[in-house]
């Protein structure tokens, strides 16, 4: 009968791929430098074959072809182990125990003080820890099983199973006295004209509000002309400023964004009502899809 590696063994390859350094797995997985390095020798000899170069002034560990595609089978290994654990739980106590979640940070501040109440009321057995950050760190965590469940806004590259919640209209948002103000709505083809604010390369928002009002990716206020933003709070006071006019999600408006700012929110037309489609996403097969489809309607009741 072949040898099996232990899932130990497997914890400790991952975790070395993942931190890069022997001393910071050693920490993650909870035991000494010495032991993590003899359970990774165990494993390469119980394999006969070489995981890591050996030998080399290079103080961070280097992976054979060899041993990355054996952290990348561990990874799948273990989260076929942890989802045996998990239905089991499941099965005993639904939405209980600790629950993941990571969610955009163009949705997080409008959101979360409406829907973490709701969750401590309906579920009080759920533990729930939260990751705020962009959309594609965000599907890669939840495709390295560091994430449960995502918060995000569609479309979204990757592979994942998602459940839509609420379209979330776009707004324009304009310095008090523009003169696109006297207009209700305004044409999209008005801001032909305009300075456009957007969030900087990377927000996801930024590539929705260019796709929902099929503007070209040139017309928007670049970072080397000194106009960008990495909040959507920032983007309200740039247009608060005088520098330009953007674009606001409806939850963001209904969320207080604007404060006392001296803005003016007027609604967009044109071929089609533009904005952003607002979901659950998961890991396809994930043993907690009923789970997270259970959530749901909490989620979508505190985006109003």
């Amino acid at each position: 009968m072949m040898l099996l590696p232990s899932p130990q063994q497997l914890r400790y390859l991952v975790a070395l791929a993942d931190h890069g350094h022997f001393g910071r797995a050693a920490a993650a997985c909870a035991v000494t430098q010495s032991t993590l390095s003899a359970g990774l020798i165990a494993l390469e000899r119980q394999l006969a074959a070489g995981l890591l170069e050996r030998g080399t002034a290079v103080k961070r560990p280097v992976f054979t072809p060899l041993g990355l595609e054996l952290v990348a089978r561990a990874r799948t290994a273990l989260a076929a182990l942890e989802a045996v654990a998990e239905t089991a739980a499941i099965a005993r106590d639904p939405l209980s125990g600790p629950l993941r979640l990571g969610i955009i940070p163009t949705i997080s501040p409008f959101l979360l003080p409406r829907l973490m109440p709701a969750l401590r009321q309906a579920y009080p057995r759920l533990r729930l820890w939260l990751r705020e950050d962009l959309t594609e760190r965000l599907v890669a965590g939840l495709d390295a099983g560091k994430l449960d469940l995502l918060i995000l806004a569609l479309p979204a590259a990757g592979n994942m199973e998602t459940l839509p919640l609420a379209e979330d209209a776009f707004h324009l948002a304009l310095p008090r006295g523009h003169h696109l103000a006297a207009r209700d709505p305004v044409p999209i083809s008005a801001l032909s004209g305009e300075r456009l604010l957007l969030l900087e390369d990377g927000h996801c928002l930024r590539d929705h509000a260019e796709a929902a009002c099929g503007l070209p990716r040139n017309l928007a206020a670049t970072a080397e002309e000194g106009f960008s933003a990495t909040s959507l709070h920032t983007l309200v006071q740039m247009v608060a400023g005088g520098l330009g006019v953007t674009l606001l999600p409806q939850l963001a408006i209904h969320g207080g964004i604007l404060g006392d700012a001296p803005v003016d929110i007027r609604r967009l037309s044109g071929a089609a009502t533009p904005g952003r489609m607002l979901a659950l996403a998961w890991r396809p097969r994930s043993p907690r899809a009923a789970e997270f489809a259970g959530l749901a309607p909490t989620v979508a009741v505190a985006l109003g």
